[in-house]
């Protein structure tokens, strides 16, 4: 069965706002490294119209840093389903619009053949949380306090502690720090 991941960035005070980042090229080869074990991202709207068409674009203009380009490479050959009820179709055919259950979708992905799922953002990764369907959790914390802006998780409420097991930590010359945690 494969795994949901949620991968998100959040400063040291817990702003989850992509804007406040250290994107060096030792962070973006880990991150890269890291897409390239999904075959598959899941978003809502939000995250989607923040990831598309910038990652795309990178990779069609070639005048980014090559470290940014190797992502883009990466994230554009993974699918991607979108669950959203406002956004339109899209033509292209890597990327599927979902309306129906959450839970049952997310389930049905799950047992597909493939790598391993991606999801990102913050409301749609908060509902999984809260229906138990995280499966691994990585988070990159920037040694950066920005203040002001979205907290992870700020309005999630759980009915009952979730146990997460640290299974890997890695401190980046920038003072970021990576850390992956599998549910128990």
């Amino acid at each position: 069965m494969r795994k949901l991941i949620y991968a998100i960035n959040i400063t040291l005070d817990g702003c989850c706002d992509h804007t406040t980042g250290i994107p060096d090229d030792e962070l973006m080869r880990y991150y890269t490294q890291m897409m390239r074990e999904a075959d598959l991202l899941v978003y809502g709207r939000k995250t989607y119209q923040l990831m598309v068409p910038y990652w795309p674009d990178v990779e069609k203009c070639q005048d980014d840093r090559e470290t940014d380009i190797e992502f883009a490479r990466a994230f554009n050959a993974c699918k991607m389903v979108v669950f959203s009820r406002s956004l339109e179709p899209v033509e292209e055919g890597k990327t599927r619009i979902v309306r129906s259950d959450l839970r049952e979708e997310i389930v049905r992905l799950k047992q597909e053949a493939g790598k391993d799922i991606f999801v990102g953002g913050a409301d749609l990764p908060a509902q999984l949380m809260q229906l138990g369907l995280i499966d691994e959790y990585r988070v990159v914390i920037m040694p950066v306090l920005a203040g002001k802006g979205r907290r992870l998780f700020e309005d999630t409420t759980l009915s009952e502690t979730k146990r997460l097991k640290l299974v890997e930590s890695k401190i980046f010359k920038s003072g970021c720090v990576a850390l992956r945690y599998l549910k128990q």
